[in-house]
């Protein structure tokens, strides 16, 4: 039996909920209650704000989860008095006055930089390329077309939402960094989970470890939950 039971799942950036959809499966067969939040993209404070009604309507101690820059999200939402443990999944973990963007400025390489599209309404969206080469390379082709026809754009301001006060001061952090990680480098996850220091594991995949490797990204969440 787990220590807790409740599992809020926060997606990244250019994806939605659906990039849950192979670790769902295996934390509900472990007993879990998983709720997989669907962020509005369009400011960090919504999603913020959309992540923390979801904490609310859970009956107990959750685990909160953030993907890429749905760990700059869960850094703010953590801070909730529901939320037991925090887990990373290639994840930014800004501290306070930092923010996605502003982690993603300092990367030794940024290969995704050039594969960034904005619109006239100053929202971001990834190329064929960006998707197919940099953000999912290790996924089958069919997959990889499902992620660029599916993409959620986001809000260039979004990026740059800043972290009042990050939870992963105050709270028991874990973080899964993807070896094969070609948006968020290795070295770079290594240096932000040292940072919090979480507890680390490792995956052979890209940046979208939870579709590439779901069963390490479902392992690392069960023990979390204890």
């Amino acid at each position: 039996m787990s220590n807790i039971s409740n599992i809020v799942l926060v997606h990244g950036a250019w994806a939605d909920a659906s990039s849950w959809s192979k670790v769902i499966p295996l934390l509900a067969a472990e007993g879990l209650n998983v709720t997989a939040v669907q962020l509005p993209l369009n400011s960090y404070e919504a999603d913020v704000a959309a992540v923390c009604r979801a904490i609310e309507l859970e009956d107990g101690p959750v685990v909160l989860v953030g993907h890429s820059y749905g760990g700059s999200v869960v850094t703010q939402a953590g801070n909730h008095a529901k939320v037991a443990a925090l887990v990373y999944i290639d994840g930014f973990a800004p501290d306070a006055g930092e923010s996605a963007g502003s982690l993603f400025a300092q990367f030794e390489s940024a290969p995704l930089n050039p594969e960034i599209r904005p619109d006239a309404a100053g929202f971001l969206k990834l190329s064929e390329a960006g998707i197919f080469d940099v953000f999912a390379q290790d996924l089958t082709t069919a997959e990889k077309s499902l992620l660029f026809a599916t993409q959620g754009p986001i809000s260039g301001a979004a990026l740059g939402g800043v972290v009042a006060e990050a939870a992963w001061r105050t709270k028991s952090s874990w973080y899964l960094v993807g070896d094969q990680d070609r948006a968020i480098p290795r070295g770079d996850q290594e240096k932000m989970a040292t940072r919090m220091n979480a507890t680390v594991a490792h995956a052979d995949a890209s940046h979208v470890a939870m579709l590439a490797k779901p069963n390490a990204v479902a392992d690392l969440i069960c023990k979390a939950a204890g």
